[in-house]
């Protein structure tokens, strides 16, 4: 049998070293490339063939859900497995839009992850019974009423990491934007959001289990 090749991108190589392990006692998953940042992980997606890629939604250089749109674009057909740090309720739902096939914690067990792996790179499509609650409200018109719904992508990536303490600068040099950009987004999503602080969106966040209290 012809192994399924399969990528992974994650800037924790003790993260890597441990999916690798998993894949290998399987008799149809091969690691065949890793990529340690979101550069890498593009320029692996460009220069080689692959049936799918593990891909953390959090790295250094390009990441998220830019880098989720940018693999798309460059591989249309290429199925992408999000196994991420972040729980389900605070990024799931906008990397399937973006153009996942699935997506899991990095809290899931080994069976689940290898099952995940293979649906995607056979084509279906991956989500767990949280996600596709999450989905299912999304279509009901009471959704559209939490405030952190009616963020764009860019403004929900910079909302999360401003509840989760980083400084504006820190923000600015992760997502390669200038400062004063940063500072703009934030003001949008506080106009969006019509509260008037940081201390203010904290709280929602945690209220509506965008984050953990512990992680504040």
């Amino acid at each position: 049998m012809e192994k399924l090749r399969v990528l992974l991108a994650d800037d924790h190589a003790i993260i890597r070293d441990g999916l690798k392990q998993i894949l290998a006692d399987t008799e149809d998953l091969a690691v065949c490339g890793e990529a340690a940042n979101g550069n890498e992980a593009l320029q692996l997606v460009r220069e080689q063939e692959w049936d799918v890629i593990v891909l953390d939604i959090s790295m250094p250089g390009r990441s998220g859900l830019d880098l989720i749109r940018l693999i798309r674009d460059e591989k249309p057909k290429l199925p992408i497995l999000i196994l991420s740090m972040h729980h389900e309720e605070q990024y799931a739902v906008r990397a399937l839009h973006a153009g996942a096939s699935g997506y899991l914690t990095k809290e899931s067990d080994a069976d689940l992850l290898v099952q995940a792996i293979r649906r995607v790179a056979r084509g279906g499509v991956y989500v767990s019974d949280t996600v596709a609650q999450l989905i299912a409200r999304g279509l009901m018109p009471a959704a559209s009423e939490l405030p952190h719904t009616t963020l764009s992508d860019r403004e929900y990536q910079i909302f999360h990491r401003l509840v989760l303490g980083q400084g504006l600068t820190d923000i600015a040099n992760e997502l390669s934007l200038s400062v004063k950009t940063i500072s703009t987004h934030k003001t949008r999503i506080l106009q969006k959001m019509a509260m008037t602080n940081t201390s203010e969106l904290i709280r929602y966040a945690v209220a509506h289990h965008l984050v953990k209290s512990t992680d504040v």
